[in-house]
């Protein structure tokens, strides 16, 4: 059939101007008659669906259309004629495209000029198209009526379809997100799987935090970005963010409610009586796929555990400033060199690292070594702070602080308390066996109070001490090759003069 014959028709009043979005309709013309796709596209040629406009593909042939899809599946819908290069191969491409290609989306629209080869109701019973028509019945306003029904099914199936996807998401972007501890990274994480979840193209989005403290004085902070803005800044006022943006954000505060417009979305989400957030995005095309109710799920749940997290983080903060402030009182009382505590303590940190012990593991290290001579609070004053050498009783009392220590920690449950009361216990054993209180040998010295053990006297030897001048570093490493074997582990040992040169860089961050 070289042309179609269109039925006489009411003209199709002009409407207004309508806004149009830069994305297109794809459609694919499947004929092997170049007449079709000239008036195919004709007729469409200023159709606007949706607030889009239509891009048309031409394809001769079965074969080159299955080439076409093979590469690019946007396609929305296409028009595919009965009798091509064969009497089926039309009937044989829409097979192919769903029960191959699996491409279950796009709307197929038959179209034939020989109805005898290919019966309409035998087509419909045993084929997967989305209509059916004939050449010579197909006017202008039913090929424009036929895109429209198209076309707007194919956008519930694929609203459907990113629904699904995005509960997947959702689901796998949780699971993940929890096994994040650090708000930060927690933050920075949740950001990007939202741009996952919304299949959105965003140019920008942060996540800041409102507190009112017990003062009333309020503060805002970036708790994570993502996009053109990034800022190192904590603060949301001193941050490389457009002053308009940040505007945008503090009237979202004061109003407690959600903002949008064509360039953004600002949603507000209270998390305590005196804690709330909000989530600014930043629209880089267009908010077509936009779905403020998934947002809001998403969203308030990520503010909720952002919350949970900062809490936790200010408690773990308190609770090792608190640790600290302990071990720096014990160490003043034995009138110690000051900062005593924080060095072992990132002394302990590099070696268990170096070690290639789990991060979880350095970290429960670094907070409690320094309790590691808690028991010492318990010692009187006239044994600790004598400058001279310890006599026998005096020494026999000394040595007492290691199980009272441990039997100070042990009453805590906390994994940090139980791993202090370790090092505490056993920090004064050898390797050989000639330490106390216990005599242990070898491996059986809990490998935290081994490590532990270099840690201290490494410290101890380079400061000064009311006996003693501080060592240089030869004397040290001295020292420690002496003791590799009988006071010390060998192998810590060798990993300690291994990476000695770093070690010196936390004493003199720490004098």
């Amino acid at each position: 059939m070289s042309m179609f014959v269109f039925k006489d028709e009411e003209p199709i009043e002009k409407s207004e101007a309508i806004k149009t979005s830069k994305k297109l309709w794809r459609v694919l013309i499947v004929d092997d008659d170049e007449a079709v796709h000239q008036i195919t596209k004709l007729v469409l040629l200023d159709a606007i669906i949706e607030n889009r406009r239509l891009e048309m593909v031409s394809a001769y042939s079965s074969k080159e259309a299955q080439d076409i899809l093979n590469n690019d599946d946007s396609f929305c819908m296409a028009f595919v004629d009965v009798v091509m290069e064969t009497d089926h191969a039309g009937l044989e491409l829409v097979d192919w495209i769903r029960n191959t290609l699996k491409n279950q989306a796009i709307r197929l629209i038959l179209r034939t000029g020989q109805a005898g080869t290919a019966p309409e109701a035998k087509v419909i019973k045993e084929f997967d198209i989305n209509d059916y028509k004939e050449k010579t019945d197909f006017t202008s306003n039913k090929m424009i009526t036929t895109v429209y029904a198209a076309i707007r099914a194919y956008r519930d199936i694929i609203t459907i379809q990113r629904s699904l996807d995005a509960f997947k998401q959702l689901i796998k972007s949780t699971h993940d997100l929890l096994r994040i501890n650090q708000f930060k990274s927690f933050g920075s994480a949740a950001l990007n799987n939202l741009l996952t979840l919304m299949d959105l193209d965003s140019s920008a989005l942060y996540i800041a935090r409102n507190q009112i403290d017990y003062d009333q004085q309020s503060t805002n902070f970036i708790l994570a970005c993502t996009g053109k803005y990034v800022s190192e800044s904590d603060d949301l006022d001193s941050s490389e963010i457009d002053e308009n943006i940040k505007q945008l954000i503090r009237e979202t505060f004061d109003n407690k409610s959600h903002f949008s417009n064509d360039d953004c979305f600002i949603g507000y989400y209270e998390t305590a009586s005196n804690v709330s957030s909000v989530l600014y995005i930043e629209f880089e095309d267009d908010n077509e796929h936009f779905r403020s109710n998934l947002v809001e799920l998403f969203a308030t749940n990520v503010a909720l555990i952002l919350e949970s997290l900062t809490k936790q983080h200010e408690i773990e903060r308190t609770q090792k400033e608190l640790i600290y402030i302990v071990g720096d009182a014990i160490e003043a009382r034995c009138k110690e060199t000051g900062q005593h505590v924080h060095r072992v303590a990132l002394v302990c940190e590099l070696l268990a690292i170096k070690l290639g012990l789990p991060s979880e593991h350095v970290r429960a290290i670094r907070l409690a070594a320094p309790l590691h001579d808690i028991g010492k609070i318990i010692v009187p004053e006239s044994v600790v702070q004598k400058p001279g050498k310890l006599d026998a009783a005096e020494w026999l009392i000394m040595k007492q602080h290691t199980e009272k220590g441990s039997e100070l920690l042990s009453k805590s449950k906390a994994n940090i308390s139980k791993l202090g009361a370790k090092m505490a216990m056993s920090h004064h054993e050898n390797w050989d066996g000639s330490g106390y209180p216990e005599g242990l040998i070898g491996e059986a010295i809990p490998l935290e109070a081994r490590i532990m053990a270099i840690a201290d006297v490494y410290d101890s030897l380079r400061s000064t001490r009311s006996y003693k001048d501080a060592w240089d570093d030869e004397q040290i490493k001295t020292f420690f090759i002496e003791q590799k074997g009988k006071k010390f582990e060998p192998s810590l040992v060798e990993l300690f003069l291994e990476h000695y040169g770093e070690l010196g860089k936390i004493q003199a961050d720490w004098i």
